[in-house]
């Protein structure tokens, strides 16, 4: 769950730098459990009563997450040394979803590329911090 609230809080219309396969694959992965029970619920409900209300949370939601889910996609591109520009490959017509899927699960390159520092390198700071809590 903290992976899919980095993406949404702090990462929200964020096109720059890099993100991890496993920020991408998390927060896809979230996403798409609220979106199938937003569905469910709205399923329900609709079907015990005439209300098609609870189906507009629905929509809401899902144009709230366009801007995140286009953001954390082209940072993940931005992983791998390709332009964000390389999620447009999902129009061309039978094979561009597919490789745009191979791109999303390929490993990110190593070190420093153009668009940032590599975002699996842990400082010996950040090490030193793991299992402390933050009192704020």
């Amino acid at each position: 769950m903290n992976w899919y609230l980095k993406v949404v809080k702090d990462n929200y219309a964020n096109f720059d730098g890099r993100a991890r396969r496993k920020e991408y694959w998390m927060f896809t992965l979230i996403n798409s459990l609220i979106l199938f029970g937003l569905i469910a619920i709205s399923v329900a409900i609709t079907l015990t009563s005439d209300a098609f209300g609870f189906l507009s949370l629905y929509f809401i939601y899902i144009l709230a997450m366009i801007i995140p889910s286009l953001a954390v996609s082209v940072r993940r591109l931005h992983d791998i040394g390709k332009s964000g520009w390389y999620y447009l490959v999902a129009f061309i017509p039978f094979i561009g979803t597919f490789w745009l899927l191979f791109l999303l699960i390929t490993e990110g390159e190593k070190g420093s590329n153009t668009y940032g520092p590599d975002p699996k390198n842990i400082t010996a700071e950040e090490i030193d911090q793991i299992g402390q809590v933050q009192v704020d």
